[in-house]
């Protein structure tokens, strides 16, 4: 891709980003940019797929306690179209590979990517919910959610099923120590590794401050 057409997308995306969920602002699309850049160097990606495809696939998004959050990602895909559409110089025949990557982006629907540039996008994208950004990013939307920290009785969730939607620790158990499993790519893998034994080590400390030590 060259630089005057990157420059355009991202001016483009940047301005249909609000500030009003930190954790899905502009700032972890960029974050989540330089992860794919990272892995799309050992995967010889097609960046015309995938560069529009990180910038867009948040474009749509509502709060996690929202009915309609399940729906932000097929619209997201919807609004990636229409956008690069109207992009004199964006090679129109490589907009269904953006829109699918878009589409099985979600961790929610389980989708395993059959497209390379797909695979990345969920790769970088799922990075952000593991290591010290995805803390950050937890109790981010625990105060918009207006959840409590942990459930009282079982922290842990040693002997109950994890609910996020009640709870923002139990996020920790339902995703993001899942997601170096489910990682596609050798680089993402690797990060994830490193993350995730960073997570473990700040369940270790939090429940050493739970008994009082």
């Amino acid at each position: 891709m060259d630089n005057s057409l990157r420059s355009k997308l991202i001016k483009i995306a940047k301005e249909k980003y609000s500030d009003d969920d930190p954790s899905h602002d502009f700032e972890h699309i960029l974050r989540v940019l330089s992860n794919a850049e990272n892995i799309a160097q050992e995967e010889n990606a097609d960046m015309d797929i995938l560069l529009p495809a990180v910038l867009f696939h948040d474009v749509i998004n509502y709060p996690k306690c929202d009915p309609r959050a399940k729906y932000a990602p097929d619209e997201s895909a919807e609004l990636a179209e229409e956008i690069l559409e109207s992009v004199e110089d964006y090679p129109k025949g490589k907009i269904p590979k953006v829109i699918y990557a878009i589409f099985v982006c979600s961790f929610n629907k389980e989708i395993i990517p059959t497209e390379l540039e797909a695979k990345i996008l969920q790769d970088a994208d799922g990075l952000e919910a593991t290591g010290a950004i995805s803390i950050m990013r937890t109790f981010s939307s625990t105060g918009q959610m207006k959840r409590p920290f942990y459930n009282l009785e079982d922290p842990f969730c040693k002997n109950r099923e994890p609910n996020p939607k009640e709870y923002a620790l139990d996020l920790f158990y339902e995703r993001l120590l899942k997601i170096k499993e489910r990682c596609h790519t050798k680089r993402a893998k690797e990060i994830a590794e490193r993350r995730t034994h960073f997570l473990l080590e700040f369940l270790k400390e939090f429940e050493l401050e739970l008994k009082g030590e």
